[in-house]
């Protein structure tokens, strides 16, 4: 599967959930589950690639400002939230992260109290599992067909290039790297 069929399904999603007022990962799971096993393989390894580009510090401090902080899991949580949010919105998060200030979610989410659900979706981290588990009757059978799928698992000791570290409590560097969600986020966080 190319980086445009994985898009497509993405899209087609967010389309039918909108217009069938459903749960966007619940809709994801159901498109997959009709599609053959190897392709929701394919898709699964297109995610992960598309979630991996995200593993940044200048990512993880929006997700850190729109949620009122953002543990390991939460930023885990907030980049398949940035995925759900379909290819338009991924590549402006993954070209400028502050560009979220734009978003209607990120505007909304300044106004709520409780905003640790507002772009976090967990749900949609096991999508293709879930579809897996709605074919197979077993979310266990994804991760055998995973590992035959992607062969084994090597250890791979490289370090991943997240950017420069940076505090996401020093309000004046945030509001440097980050103007646009800090002059959104950063008064809501006393």
């Amino acid at each position: 599967m190319d980086i445009d069929a994985f898009w497509e399904i993405i899209e087609a999603a967010r389309v039918e959930a909108a217009e069938a007022g459903e749960q966007f990962d619940e809709v994801l799971v159901k498109q997959l589950a009709k599609r053959p096993r190897r392709e929701i393989l394919e898709y699964a390894e297109r995610f992960d690639e598309a979630h991996d580009a995200l593993y940044r510090w200048d990512v993880w401090a929006a997700a850190y400002l729109i949620g009122g902080g953002c543990s390991d899991d939460s930023f885990i949580d907030f980049r398949a939230g940035v995925i759900a949010l379909g290819r338009d919105w991924y590549q402006r998060v993954n070209t400028a992260p502050d560009s979220l200030a734009a978003h209607p979610d990120a505007v909304q989410a300044a106004n709520l109290r409780d905003r640790s659900e507002v772009l976090f979706y967990e749900g949609v981290n096991y999508a293709a599992s879930g579809a897996f588990a709605r074919i197979a009757g077993d979310a266990d059978f994804f991760y055998e067909a995973w590992n035959s799928f992607r062969g084994p698992d090597t250890q791979d000791d490289s370090v991943v290039d997240m950017g420069e570290d940076f505090d996401f409590d020093d309000d004046s560097e945030m509001s440097r790297r980050l103007p646009r969600l800090a002059a959104l986020f950063l008064a809501l966080n006393p």
